[in-house]
């Protein structure tokens, strides 16, 4: 299984570059997760994210709440750039990497732990960036190990118990990211 530690620098990276271009007068605007606004959307990112961070420091991931409040309009890219230095710091061990971790859907191994989350900020990354109008180019290569990730551990069919939608149909002339947000249920912004 490949390092997914490198891909989650790049993908934070990517993310924190996104997050740097929001401005607080798109805070209030849609995403393709219906019950987020832009606002809400980026406190998940940086509460998942404190999650991940406290997974990697040995900690509980369950006790975790998934939100973060107290955040300033133009506070975002501090927050989320902060959380992203710890979470690489706390998976930085290779130890971490090969222990079991405890974390929503289970205890197992923190290389498919983390490889889980990657494909959770990618897919994120690609929510915000419907948000706000895709203003970057997002990178290919994240989102085709992040679909591969979430083909493996999500079914075809029903997900229950499980916080994404059915697949849907993929658009003709799709790209890898629009192929991701299919597969995870979601519908880009223009076609909602």
């Amino acid at each position: 299984m490949t390092d997914p530690r490198p891909l989650y620098a790049r993908a934070t990276a990517q993310a924190a570059e996104l997050i740097g271009t929001v401005r607080p007068e798109q805070l209030t605007g849609p995403t393709p997760c219906a019950e987020y606004d832009v606002r809400t959307l980026l406190s998940h990112i940086v509460g998942g994210s404190v999650r991940i961070a406290v997974v990697g420091e040995g900690g509980d991931g369950l006790a975790v709440r998934m939100f973060v409040d107290g955040v300033e309009d133009d506070g975002w890219p501090r927050a989320y750039d902060e959380i992203r230095t710890r979470v690489l710091r706390a998976w930085a061990s290779d130890e971490r990497m090969a222990g079991p971790v405890r974390v929503p859907w289970g205890d197992i191994p923190g290389r498919e732990a983390l490889s889980a989350y990657v494909m959770e900020i990618v897919a994120h990354t690609w929510d915000l960036s419907e948000g706000l109008g895709r203003p970057l180019r997002l990178d290919p290569e994240l989102a085709e190990f992040s679909l591969v990730a979430a083909r493996a551990a999500l079914p075809d069919g029903p997900r229950d118990g499980r916080p994404f939608e059915p697949a849907r149909p993929v658009p003709e002339g799709a790209d890898v990211y629009a192929e991701l947000a299919a597969w995870l249920g979601r519908e880009p912004l223009s076609r909602a």
